[in-house]
């Protein structure tokens, strides 16, 4: 027998979903993983598979390819376009052996290969470099839901800046819809825009809710959050797409925002939608040292000052387009 060792070093056992229409093929796999620490499932179609997807939650797929209702190309496609579940290891396991199959199959998503017959040991080693990559993901994702959840208690802790985050994150993924970026793109906006202010925990209290006018020194003080907030993110390269937003969203693009000064397009494009989403919540929500405006009177000042340097001009305009849009 196999040590419960080789299993994920979960609380749980690691889940397995065998997608096959041949019974024969399921009652092999389950032979097979029957020695290993493993829960498995099983799908008979496609339509099935992302059934147990959805109930069962896989840490690995097993899956063929030539299936009634939904093959297996459709099934590794949805998967692979749902941030939900693009992260979950899929195995192509399959009789086709022409080269444009395996091409196909990997465009679409698959993470390996294997053509039946296979070895079992090829099999097995396979199912557990996939889980421990898995493992790796789910490691890193536990650790950005502590820095998300951060996030979230530091503005839930003022009144003014309850929800922010979640409303500039919001219209940010509109906006990447507007411009006809990817999922991926609109994700990666979406958890920048989540933490862009989580620099603000180490910004004293007393200078955050000053009713007044900041001194030089305090205006300073509070400057620093991008850099706070991108030290604090730099560690977990899984947000390393998500930094440019963090840091960046209080650059100007004539060059003359913080805190590296960047201009034009060489502030990313996140951290530049990121900067008129920002700016937009800003002057529409009450701060301890002003009242909001309302939208409208917000879209009149970014049509005012478009041209003034302190945004992208194309993307005001998107910005003013999507806004037109929403509002009564």
């Amino acid at each position: 027998m196999i040590a419960a060792e080789d299993a994920l070093l979960h609380d749980r056992k690691a889940r397995i979903l065998i997608v096959d229409d041949n019974r024969a093929n399921v009652e092999l796999f389950k032979m097979q993983l029957k020695t290993f620490d493993y829960e498995t499932e099983v799908a008979y179609n496609g339509e099935e598979a992302l059934e147990r997807v959805r109930t069962f939650g896989p840490d690995l797929i097993l899956l063929d390819l030539m299936m009634p209702k939904i093959d297996g190309y459709e099934v590794c496609r949805i998967l692979k376009s749902d941030k939900n579940t693009w992260f979950i290891p899929v195995i192509i396991v399959t009789a086709l052996r022409e080269l444009q199959d395996k091409l196909k199959a990997i465009e679409i998503g698959a993470d390996d290969f294997l053509i039946k017959p296979y070895n079992k040991l090829e099999l097995i080693t396979r199912v557990k470099s996939l889980l421990r990559l898995k493992e790796l993901h789910d490691d890193l994702d536990t650790s950005e839901n502590i820095l998300f959840s951060l996030a979230q208690a530091l503005e839930a802790k003022d009144n003014y800046t309850r929800g922010h985050s979640e409303r500039v994150a919001k219209y940010s993924v509109d906006m990447a819809k507007a411009l006809g970026l990817s999922l991926r793109e609109q994700e990666t906006i979406r958890r920048g825009a989540l933490l862009h202010d989580i620099g603000k925990i180490g910004i004293r209290e007393s200078v955050l809710n000053k009713p007044g006018a900041l001194t030089e020194n305090e205006l300073e003080h509070v400057r620093e959050h991008p850099v706070r907030g991108y030290e604090i993110c730099c560690h977990l390269s899984s947000l390393s797409p998500t930094l440019s937003v963090i840091r960046n969203h209080h650059e100007r693009f004539d060059g003359g925002g913080y805190p590296d000064r960047q201009e034009g397009e060489k502030i990313t494009l996140p951290a530049r939608i990121a900067s008129v989403v920002d700016a937009y919540d800003a002057m529409t929500t009450d701060r301890p040292y002003r009242k909001g405006i309302k939208p409208r009177e917000a879209l009149e000042v970014f049509e005012k000052e478009r041209d003034l340097g302190q945004w992208d001009p194309r993307l005001v305009n998107e910005f003013v387009k999507l806004l037109r849009t929403k509002l009564p």
